[in-house]
């Protein structure tokens, strides 16, 4: 695993997205799409999440944060909302920072390992 310097903020211009249909719109078509794949993993995941613009970027609550997405200069990131040291080796030959999975379009994070994530995220959340 190779860790990353961290960013400051998600690129984007202007006021912060109201929605996750607005942040969506200003990414561009390519990582967009990447996006919108890490969104229905979530969706999948965790079908009574609730869906909202935090920190900026989009995030997902159910009985605490789940997790989110954004997107940045050189790469698009996951936040899991926890430590990732339960997925190791899920996330090896990513970059990653303490809470954050970096990846592109080109090599995309499988959605298999979002909705493990997420899953797991849920019955933590659910056990509190």
């Amino acid at each position: 695993m190779e860790k990353a310097e961290t960013k400051k903020a998600p690129a984007g211009r202007g006021k912060p997205a109201e929605s996750v249909d607005t942040y969506l719109a200003r990414v561009p078509e390519k990582q967009r799409a990447a996006l919108e794949k890490v969104r229905a993993a979530i969706k999948a995941a965790a079908p009574k999440a609730v869906e909202g613009i935090n920190w900026g970027m989009p995030g997902y609550k159910y009985k605490g944060y789940l997790g989110g997405f954004a997107v940045f200069k050189d790469h698009l990131s996951f936040f899991p909302g926890s430590t990732l040291e339960a997925f190791q080796d899920d996330i090896k030959g990513f970059t990653t920072t303490k809470g954050s999975i970096h990846f592109t379009p080109e090599s995309p994070i499988p959605v298999s390992l979002v909705k493990k994530i997420v899953r797991a995220r849920v019955k933590e959340n659910e056990s509190r």
